[in-house]
């Protein structure tokens, strides 16, 4: 029977109108190897990145807001399992979102790096 107020919750989320901007934003293509990769390729990995970290902000907002709508519509009639269920979908999608921004973040950082010590060491 606990399995009771996580349907029911999640059908309260089902229930909240959905939002046109929180289908889950697609992450960049590529991101250029360093070793190989050309000043262009660089820059248009970085706009890549910027424009997906400003996708998976409007994605962040968005899960808030269908998040919110839920618990509101819900009112008095959600029993303190069924909030706690909304709070956790709401936080396991935005962890996996701001895990997964991370990640891609992290990987393009680590080839500018690589990027510019093979530009150095070629200067020189």
């Amino acid at each position: 029977m606990k399995a009771l107020p996580s349907l029911a919750a999640l059908a309260l989320l089902a229930a909240a109108p959905v939002y046109a901007d929180c289908s889950y934003p697609t992450p960049p293509d590529k991101i250029p190897d360093g070793n190989t990769a050309t000043l262009e390729d660089m820059v248009k990995a970085q706009k890549a990145v910027k424009d997906y970290n400003n996708a998976i902000t409007a994605y962040l907002s968005c899960i808030k807001l269908e998040h919110d709508d839920a618990v509101s519509k819900g009112g008095d009639k959600l029993t303190k399992e069924q909030l706690a269920d909304l709070e956790r979908v709401e936080a396991q999608k935005h962890n996996a979102a701001v895990d997964q921004l991370q990640g891609i973040a992290d990987r393009f950082n680590d080839q500018v790096k690589v990027y510019k010590a093979k530009n150095d060491k070629s200067k020189g």
